[in-house]
């Protein structure tokens, strides 16, 4: 079986990253089958639960208020409305639901109440619930944890070198800080990155190290290939190539042997081909539905016609147990929480 290791060097990452492609290919294939059903892949279905007027100034986001992108701007829906697209998703084979809210930070306040309210009735549905909301405190992430969220998900996007190039309003040691509090409370970790936003590989391989030397791996890593959004600083970049996705998951699932790594953002750019390539590089989540937040996304039926054609499976709601439920949940009925 691999070890699973913490103190991997910049070097050894680069190693691995631009080793021969079917190299790679083989030995991240390997790993995976190694250590996980290799057919079995996480579904989860994103929506946006508070849409637009963000104060950050990510330049990649259509959220972000300084930027004209013509994004309608939404307060935050309802609980029922949650619970209908939770059913939907989870008729169309997703087991994870993930909720974001075009926030900097949570505030103790009453959409945060509305939030909670939101987890407590999903979970109760059988769906892991994740949320990403921004900045979290030590108490407001335990109090997410008690309410039964899974997982939270907070991505470093780049570098430590490379962050302030994209974002300037919250820093990196910030993002650590949430991801820090998220494991402190005992919710599954997930973080990633996006490519393709004009970096270098160094800074990729920069983005790895970090995550893969916490002192635990995250549960889920998302690997997105930016999806450039008229009116945002990086509107022009062009789509970044399948084989620099190929290697991101490939090296990710390498040096993270245990980890879920996400195809994310960008696969309404991949054909099934080349979605395959990512699957067999260790690829073992992906987001289904017709949108990610605010941009397109592969529908459920064509999902489960690519997943017929390669052979591969939706993976159950938790599978590795539910740590954070609690008592009081399990002996409620979903009609009691809604």
């Amino acid at each position: 079986m691999t070890e699973v290791r913490y103190d991997w060097t910049q070097e050894q990452i680069a190693e691995i990253y631009h080793s021969p492609l079917l190299d790679l290919v083989y030995r991240a294939a390997s790993i995976h089958r190694e250590n996980s059903d290799y057919s079995e892949v996480q579904i989860s279905s994103l929506i946006s639960i508070k849409t637009g007027g963000c104060p950050e100034d990510c330049a990649y986001c259509p959220q972000a208020a300084r930027y004209n992108t013509g994004v309608d701007v939404h307060a935050i829906m309802p609980k029922e409305e949650v619970v209908a697209v939770a059913q939907k998703a989870k008729d169309g084979g997703a087991s994870r639901l993930c909720m974001g809210a075009a926030w900097r930070e949570v505030r103790d306040n009453r959409d945060f109440d509305k939030v909670i309210d939101m987890v407590k009735a999903v979970n109760a549905m059988d769906m892991e619930v994740c949320c990403t909301l921004g900045m979290l405190t030590e108490s407001q992430a335990q109090r997410l944890a008690d309410a039964g969220l899974y997982a939270y998900n907070h991505n470093l996007d780049t570098s430590e070198d490379d962050y302030k190039r994209i974002i300037t309003t919250r820093t990196y040691d910030d993002r650590l800080q949430t991801l820090e509090h998220v494991r402190k409370a005992k919710i599954s970790v997930c973080s990633g990155g996006i490519i393709g936003l004009g970096e270098t590989v160094a800074d990729r391989i920069s983005m790895l190290k970090t995550l893969s030397n916490l002192p635990k791996h995250p549960e889920s890593v998302p690997i997105n290939a930016l999806v450039p959004v008229k009116g945002t600083p990086l509107a022009e970049q062009p789509r970044v190539s399948v084989w620099d996705m190929v290697r991101m998951i490939a090296t990710t699932r390498i040096i993270m042997p245990k980890t879920v790594v996400r195809l994310s953002a960008g696969r309404t750019e991949m054909s099934t081909i080349e979605q395959a390539f990512c699957f067999m590089a260790g690829a073992n989540s992906i987001f289904a539905g017709e949108k990610l937040l605010t941009t397109p996304n592969p529908s459920f039926d064509e999902d489960m016609a690519m997943f017929e054609l390669l052979g591969l499976k939706p993976r159950k709601a938790f599978k590795n147990g539910r740590p954070n439920e609690p008592k009081e949940l399990r002996e409620m009925s979903i009609n009691e929480v809604i």
